[in-house]
């Protein structure tokens, strides 16, 4: 048989529905106040590095080539045609080798006009000393005569003097007498002095045509020069470099024709960052590599002027450079600037620049998570920087790029 129940009061199912309605207020602030969850990275997406405490070794990078220390530039002094080519690219020739033989008539033609004029003044030369040496010896001869003249005017006039004293002669024929000796004596001193004019002239005038005959000799010795040019000489041994003339081809004064180096002399070009560059100078060590091998070198020149936002550093090679190394060869120049003791640096973050501060994730004592830090850095290496503040010694932070994340302060590595 049914039992008859007793009826619910209102009040409880009021305090009932009080509770519930407390219940979701309470659920809801709860799940407000929870963190949305950390996105999931996966680990072997990302490059994890650790803070140390230490020396820090500061270096610069660039890429380059090899060039020659000593390079021979062979250029043509005179225009011709090749009509022989000796050497090619690769060849070994010594100081004297000829490698090239050019042709050109204008210039043998030019060299014996030149050698003709030389012969000319030459000639000219010749007979202008044996003109001006017979006026001279005639004048000697004219002052001789003179001189005789004036001994045999100077005896009459004593014998004169001598005569008159015993009144012998008449007055007139003593003084015709000194006077001539007077006259004589005159003619010599004018005779004397037109022989010093001739000589003094004669010395200049040779002097003249000799510097003419110097200056043809040296305008017939350019134009034998240049023939002699023509014969293309390497003029320093080495390896021929660049010599890509045909027979037939024309080539012009001035032109570079090749170009010789010193095997075995070589160095290292690099191109370093401006922004870097500021703290490399020379005498600095340095490595190269030249994918066969790393050799030591030292920084011996600073180019003064930037090119594209970098700065050429020649690096010379004081090691023996490995087997297969030859100019032009693509390489890396690794360059030290200093040490730095007891420091704390990291592995350089991908978007991490000297002096200024960057964002990164740490990873928590789980190592499942990571959260977001900011950090200050000081100097830079190529593959690590100086930690001023903000990590620790044995942080373990991500310095792979991170931008991807920048929304959140939290991640998860799976």
């Amino acid at each position: 048989m049914d039992i008859a129940r007793p009826p619910k009061s209102k009040r409880s199912r009021y305090v009932m529905a009080a509770v519930g309605i407390v219940a979701v207020g309470v659920a809801t602030v709860a799940l407000g106040r929870l963190k949305p969850a950390a996105p999931a990275v996966e680990r072997s997406t990302v490059w994890i590095d650790s803070v140390r405490r230490g020396t820090m070794l500061r270096s610069v990078r660039g890429s380059g080539t090899l060039q020659p220390e000593r390079i021979r530039w062979v250029s043509a002094v005179t225009a011709g045609r090749v009509d022989r080519v000796n050497f090619r690219p690769g060849a070994t020739v010594t100081a004297g080798a000829v490698l090239l033989e050019l042709s050109n008539p204008d210039v043998q033609l030019q060299a014996l006009e030149s050698q003709r004029g030389l012969t000319a003044a030459q000639a000219e030369l010749l007979n202008l000393r044996t003109s001006l040496e017979t006026n001279r010896l005639n004048q000697r001869a004219v002052v001789a005569t003179a001189r005789a003249q004036h001994q045999q005017a100077v005896r009459d006039a004593a014998a004169a003097e001598t005569l008159a004293t015993r009144n012998m002669i008449p007055t007139n024929e003593l003084s015709r007498v000194r006077e001539n000796a007077q006259q004589l004596a005159t003619r010599i001193e004018v005779e004397d002095a037109r022989l010093a004019l001739i000589t003094e002239a004669a010395d200049s005038q040779v002097a003249l045509q000799r510097a003419q005959v110097e200056r043809m000799r040296a305008i017939a010795e350019f134009q034998q020069d240049r023939v002699r040019s023509m014969m293309v000489i390497a003029g320093a041994g080495g390896v021929v470099q660049d010599l890509d003339l045909q027979p037939g081809q024309w080539v012009i004064s001035g032109q570079t024709l090749a170009r010789v180096v010193e095997p075995g002399r070589l160095k290292a070009v690099v191109r370093i960052p401006e922004t870097q560059a500021r703290d490399v100078t020379i005498g600095q060590k340095a490595s190269v590599d030249t994918r066969n091998g790393i050799v030591a070198g030292t920084v011996v020149r600073i180019d003064p002027s930037a090119q594209n936002g970098t700065v050429a550093v020649d690096i010379g090679i004081t090691d023996s450079l490995p087997r297969g190394a030859r100019p032009d060869l693509s390489v890396e120049g690794t360059i030290e600037l200093e040490r730095l003791d007891q420091v704390l640096y990291v592995g350089r973050p991908a978007y991490g620049q000297p002096d200024g501060q960057v964002s990164l994730f740490r990873l928590l004592p789980d190592g499942k998570t990571a959260e977001r830090v900011t950090a200050q850095l000081g100097r830079s290496s190529v593959n690590t920087i100086e930690v001023v503040r903000g990590l620790q010694a044995g942080d373990r932070i991500i310095i792979s790029d991170m931008s991807q994340w920048d929304n959140v302060n939290r991640v998860r590595l799976n």
